[in-house]
């Protein structure tokens, strides 16, 4: 017998509490081990969210090797408690909802578990949305059709086929969806090093490709005001030889545009250059557009705004930006770390679990990170049309779109939809298919909190809140950690990795603190460590709370959870 694993031994079965779905997996049915777990974390890790994280650092002034080891760092990091909370996953073989039952109570668990089930059901709506593009766009490249750029029929349509794969999936449960992240993980190894080895071939060699990254920091066009002289400052790629990309600019305000002028120097006074009144009055809304007309047809960029900066400011302590990034990215997978479990009840052994884990998350999010910044500042190379950091392709999709072949575009739409549905399966479905299946267990079951899932990611229209969903969804991610707190410290420090299993699932048992459902401790807890989390962004003295909202909420609820139970002496077995 394998001492990892604690087994039922009492008939539970008619209890409120019980189903098949939430009950101990069975030593028989443990068939992960640790290469399956670490291509569950390949499958979820590879996704767009992903691609475009080391982006925003770069954007902000962070250099590329900066941004990676902050990714690197975080992805280490919330390994740790990760592993730490599937244990009880492997030694007890339960879902997150019922082992959550010690911590909060047979009710009280409902506050965790929903509002990360409820978190999952937007984004499955958000990934199931990109996914339906990415079939539309393959029907475009198919049939030969310009794609609309609003809302579309076919949108709709592509959207509709994508919602059903994922429901087959959730369907044919567990089992299933292993033998999705199994096979989709290395084809997704694949095409992250196909696309490393595409960029290096393109633009002949590694440190070439590297070295554009530091033009992607600078923005395209600021204002700096000196002495009541206006200047705009101009911020142009240039190729491999050094050569500047563009050779004009065009400035407008109000509706009124100058006329295009060759870019000579370096900033430049606004009066010198402005033949309208109404950019020559000082106005600082101003937009920039840039030209090169070198070729056969002129080449423009988008309209930028020229952003208003203080020359004398220096942006703060650069190590305070390295502390909110590095809290941004742990909160990346804040809800995965909550309900782990879900996942890690299916390994065999403690031993597959924390290997599998170690192996499949902090590499691969560093992989396709890196992945995304080598593939953008290739693309700086290899694009004659990208002529300011802000046209730089650093999504997929832009940069897919730049290609005029149908293979290339077909073959790259089908890696997408892979990595897509890889990760919506295993990040987005599983968990708020058990936390809704715990809120009725004889009522529910996981197929069906699967589809209550998919009917929830509808509901949310992601087609009109998918920028606004998203940024919202990140910021209630990084206010889960005092869940992440309570449910650690509760197995380790108080019960000492001791549950009493059969407990979990009776109405009048240990954890349903008498009768109420609810363990005030926990609820105090959580409702502190979210409070401090949220105070500094009305208090601007407590602002250093807010920014490391994951941290805050996660050691305060640790530290304020272990104080109550201790104090409160409850008898735990």
């Amino acid at each position: 017998m394998n001492k990892d694993i604690v087994e039922l031994q009492e008939d539970v079965s008619k209890s409120a509490l019980y189903s098949e779905d939430l009950a101990p997996v069975p030593p028989s049915k443990r068939t992960w081990n640790k290469w399956n777990l670490a291509a569950i974390w390949v499958g979820m890790a590879v996704c767009i969210p992903t691609y475009l994280l080391a982006s925003y650092m770069i954007k902000t002034g962070l250099n590329w090797y900066e941004a990676l080891i902050i990714i690197g760092l975080a992805n280490l990091i919330i390994t740790i408690p990760m592993i730490l909370n599937g244990h009880a996953g492997v030694k007890y073989g339960v879902p997150f909802p019922v082992i959550g039952r010690a911590a909060f109570g047979t009710k009280g668990i409902h506050i965790a578990s929903v509002a990360r089930g409820i978190i999952a059901c937007g984004w499955f709506g958000v990934q199931t949305w990109i996914g339906g593009l990415a079939i539309y766009a393959i029907f475009n490249a198919i049939t030969g059709t310009q794609g609309e750029l609003g809302l579309s029929v076919g949108k709709f349509i592509g959207f509709a086929i994508f919602w059903i794969i994922n429901i087959y999936f959730i369907w044919k449960g567990t089992e299933s969806i292993k033998w999705l992240e199994t096979y989709s993980a290395p084809i997704l190894v694949f095409m992250g090093i196909a696309l490393i080895w595409w960029s290096y071939a393109k633009a002949d060699g590694f440190a070439i490709v590297l070295k554009q990254s530091s033009q992607l920091e600078k923005t395209a066009a600021t204002l700096t005001d000196n002495d009541n002289t206006l200047y705009l400052n101009l911020n142009v790629l240039n190729d491999k030889d050094g050569n500047p990309k563009a050779n004009q600019y065009q400035i407008s305000a109000n509706g009124i545009k100058s006329e295009w002028k060759n870019i000579n120097k370096n900033p430049i006074a606004i009066s010198e250059i402005a033949s309208v009144d109404a950019i020559k009055s000082g106005s600082k809304n101003i937009q920039v557009q840039f030209r090169n007309d070198t070729g056969a047809a002129p080449i423009d960029s988008s309209v930028v705004s020229a952003l208003l900066v203080n020359p004398t400011e220096n942006g703060g302590s650069k190590l305070w930006g390295y502390l909110l990034w590095l809290t941004a990215m742990v909160g990346f997978w804040a809800t995965m770390s909550i309900s782990i479990a879900d996942i890690t009840r299916y390994a065999a052994t403690q031993s597959d679990q924390v290997s599998g884990q170690f192996i499949g998350l902090p590499a691969t999010m560093m992989l396709y990170s890196f992945v995304g910044i080598f593939v953008t500042c290739a693309a700086v190379i290899n694009f004659n049309d990208i002529l300011i950091a802000d046209d730089a392709p650093w999504d997929p999709v832009s940069l897919i779109s730049k290609f005029k072949s149908p293979i290339v575009v077909i073959i790259a739409q089908i890696f997408m939809l892979i990595a897509t549905l890889s990760t919506n399966i295993a990040a987005n479905v599983i968990a708020p298919a058990n936390a809704f299946s715990n809120l009725f267990p004889k009522k529910i079951s996981f197929k069906m909190g699967g589809i209550i899932t998919g009917v929830l990611g509808i509901l949310i229209a992601p087609w009109w809140l998918l920028n606004e969903i998203s940024g919202f969804l990140m910021f209630v991610s990084g206010l889960l950690g005092p869940v992440l707190g309570i449910l650690i410290t509760d197995y380790f420090l108080i019960r000492r990795k001791h549950i009493e299993l059969a407990d979990l699932y009776k109405v009048a048992g240990i954890y349903s603190y008498n009768k109420t459902g609810f363990n005030k401790a926990a609820i105090v807890a959580l409702v502190i460590g979210v409070f401090l989390a949220l105070i500094g962004f009305w208090v601007p003295a407590l602002n250093f709370l807010y920014s490391l909202s994951w941290f805050t909420g996660f050691i305060i609820s640790s530290v304020i959870y272990y104080l109550l139970m201790k104090k409160e002496k409850l008898e735990l077995q």
